[in-house]
C-alpha cells in the first residue's frame, strides 16, 4: 500500500466510524499516527476504536466497518480486545475495540486522535504518560548480559544435541532480544529517545547501522557461528558486562556443538 493509499484508507475509516453513533473515538497508532516516520509500502494500520460501553464486541466480531471488509481473507481474535485482519492485497489492520474505561489497559507511544466525541484525547494522554513511566525504569544491565550469555550457551548445547529448532530460538530470538536491550541501555540518551520504547527490535538500523549490520550478518550463519558473532557484538557494545573467562568458556561450547554437528567420518 502506497502512502497515498494508506492515507485514503485512513480517511475512509474515519468517515465510516464518525457516522456510527456507538463510536466515541478513533486512535491511530505507529506510522498511522502522523508522527514520523510515516507510512511506507510496508506499513499496516494500527488503531483503537473507542465505543460506548457494551458496543465494543460488535466491532470485534462484525468487521463490516473496515474500508477493506469485502476483501478480507483472514481475521482472528488476537486478544480479549484485539483483532488482526488481512486483505487480499496483503494489507494488515491490527485494532482493539475499547470503551473509555478500557483504554487504561493500553500501552502506546506514537498516537493521534482524529476523532473524539467524548474524553478520548485526555484519556490517551494519561495512557501515554503511564506507558512512559513504566518504560522509564530499564532492566538491570548485568541481568540482560547474563541472560544473553546463557542463551548463547544453551542454544549451542541444543544445537550440538540435535535440537536445532530450539537452538535457533534460543540464539536468534532469546539472545538477540537481550543483546538489543543492552544496545538500548548503552545508547546515548538522545538516540535512546528515538527508539521504540515498546519494541526493542525497532529502529535499530536507523540509529545504529553498523551494529545492526553485524547482527544481521550473524543471523545468517549456522547457530554456533551465529552465537560466536553475537558475542563479538556484545563485547563491542558492553565489554565490561562480559566477565573475564566467559568468552573462552563459551568458545568451548560453540566448538563442541560444531564438532557434534559434523557428519560421522
Amino acid at each position: 500500500m502506497t502512502p497515498k493509499a494508506h492515507a485514503a484508507f485512513t480517511a475512509a475509516l474515519l468517515k465510516r466510524l464518525d457516522a456510527d453513533p456507538d463510536v466515541l473515538g478513533l486512535v491511530l497508532l505507529g506510522s498511522s499516527s502522523g508522527d514520523p516516520p510515516g507510512p511506507d509500502a510496508f506499513s499496516d494500520h494500527d488503531l483503537f476504536v473507542v465505543t460506548r460501553p457494551g458496543a465494543q464486541e460488535r466491532f470485534r466480531t462484525d468487521l463490516s466497518w473496515l474500508p477493506n471488509a469485502a476483501d478480507l481473507v483472514l481475521s482472528f481474535r488476537e486478544t480479549a480486545h484485539g483483532v488482526r485482519a488481512l486483505d487480499r492485497d496483503g494489507h494488515l489492520v491490527e485494532f482493539a475495540a475499547f470503551d473509555l474505561d478500557e483504554l487504561s489497559l493500553a500501552r502506546v507511544n506514537r498516537y493521534s486522535v482524529p476523532l473524539d466525541k467524548a474524553d478520548v484525547r485526555a484519556r490517551m494522554a494519561r495512557v501515554r504518560e503511564e506507558t512512559a513511566a513504566r518504560m522509564a525504569t530499564p532492566p538491570d544491565a548485568r541481568w540482560l548480559a547474563g541472560q544473553f550469555l546463557v542463551e548463547l550457551l544453551v542454544g549451542a548445547a541444543r544445537y550440538g544435541r540435535g535440537e536445532r529448532l530450539s537452538a535457533h530460538f534460543r540464539v536468534r530470538v532469546g539472545a538477540v532480544q537481550h543483546l538489543l536491550g543492552l544496545i538500548r541501555l548503552r545508547a546515548p540518551a538522545v538516540d535512546r529517545a528515538r527508539l521504540d520504547d515498546l519494541d526493542v527490535s525497532r529502529r535499530v538500523e536507523a540509529l545504529f547501522p553498523d551494529v545492526a549490520r553485524s547482527i544481521d550478518a550473524a543471523l545468517l550463519q549456522p547457530v554456533p557461528a551465529c552465537a560466536r558473532a553475537l558475542l563479538t557484538v556484545a563485547r563491542r557494545v558492553a565489554p565490561d558486562l562480559v566477565p573475564t573467562g566467559v568468552p573462552e568458556a563459551l568458545e568451548q561450547a560453540f566448538a563442541r556443538a560444531e564438532h557434534a554437528a559434523r557428519p560421522a567420518e
